[in-house]
C-alpha cells in the first residue's frame, strides 16, 4: 500500500485507492463501487464538493464551446449520469450529436432517467462499454470529453490513445478531474474533509462510506496537473494545456488532434 502519486510513468493500472491490486483487478472492483453510487452519485458530488462540481462542470463546457450547428458530434466517456453531456446538448442549442458512454449499466440507466425526464432522451445516446476499448471508427468525433473518470480507468495510456484514435483531425480532447491543490493551506482544509467528512456522509447519505473512501483515496493517486499533462501530450495531442479550478482541487485539461 502506498499513497503517494502516480505519475506519468504509469501506477494506476493496479492501484484500488491507496491498495495495490492484481492486474485486472482494478476494472470489476470500480465496477462494484459505482453499481453501490450510482442511484445517491449526483446528491453525493453536491455534498463532496459543496455544491462546487457544477461551477467547475459549466466552466469546462465553457472551455469546450460547442458550436452551435447540426452534425458536430461529441463523445462524453465516463459520463453515466449525464451531467456533462446535457452541458454540451444545451450550449450547442441543441444542435450537437451527443454519445455518453460508461462500462457502468447503473449508471447508465441514472443518465437515461434524467434525459428522459429533461424531454431529450430521443437526442442523447447512451452506449456500455470500456474506455480502453471504444465501439467506434477512427475519426468519428469532434469532442472528446471525461469528467471526473479516468483516474478510474487502470490503463489510462490506453484510453488516452483511443480518445486519440476516435477524435477527427482538428478534433478536441477535454478531462476534468481532481488534481494536486497548489494552496499551501487550502490543500491541509482539503485533506480534512476528504479523508474525514467525506467517507462518512458517504456512509450517512448512501450506506457506503468504504466506496467514498475509494474515491478519496483514488484522487489522492491520480497524477498531478504536470505529469497527467505529459501522459497527455505522449498519446499524440498539441497544444496541451490545463486550468487550475478552485486552487487546483480540480483541472481542466486540453489537447487537439493536429
Amino acid at each position: 500500500m502506498t499513497t503517494e502519486r502516480t505519475t506519468a510513468r504509469g501506477g494506476m493500472e493496479t492501484a484500488f485507492g491507496f491498495a495495490d491490486v492484481g492486474q485486472g483487478e482494478k476494472q470489476p472492483r470500480v465496477n462494484e463501487v459505482f453499481h453501490s453510487v450510482a442511484r445517491k452519485y449526483d446528491v453525493m458530488n453536491d455534498l463532496m464538493s459543496a455544491g462546487l462540481h457544477r461551477v467547475w462542470k459549466s466552466a469546462f463546457v465553457d472551455w469546450l464551446s460547442p458550436p452551435k450547428r447540426a452534425g458536430w458530434k461529441a463523445l462524453d466517456v465516463a459520463g453515466g449520469t449525464g451531467d456533462i453531456a446535457f452541458r454540451i446538448f444545451e450550449a450547442s442549442g441543441g444542435n450537437a450529436d451527443v454519445t455518453v458512454l460508461d462500462i457502468n449499466s447503473s449508471m447508465l440507466e441514472v443518465g437515461q432517467d434524467r434525459a428522459t425526464k429533461k424531454g431529450i432522451g430521443e437526442r442523447i445516446s447512451f452506449v456500455e462499454a470500456n474506455a480502453e476499448e471504444l465501439p467506434f471508427p477512427d475519426r468519428t468525433f469532434d469532442a472528446y470529453t471525461i469528467a471526473f473518470g479516468i483516474r478510474n480507468v487502470p490503463r489510462i495510456d490506453v484510453a488516452l490513445s483511443e480518445a486519440f484514435r476516435v477524435l477527427k483531425p482538428g478534433g478536441r480532447f477535454l478531462c476534468l478531474e481532481f488534481s494536486d491543490v497548489d494552496l499551501p493551506i487550502l490543500d491541509r482544509v482539503y485533506d480534512a474533509w476528504s479523508f474525514n467528512a467525506i467517507p462518512a456522509i458517504g456512509k450517512a447519505v448512501t450506506g457506503d462510506g468504504e466506496s467514498y473512501r475509494y474515491l478519496v483515496e483514488s484522487i489522492r493517486k491520480f497524477p498531478d496537473q504536470e505529469n497527467f499533462a505529459a501522459m497527455i501530450r505522449k498519446a499524440g495531442f498539441a497544444r496541451v494545456s490545463f486550468r487550475n479550478y478552485t486552487g487546483g482541487i480540480a483541472a481542466a485539461h486540453s489537447g487537439w488532434k493536429l
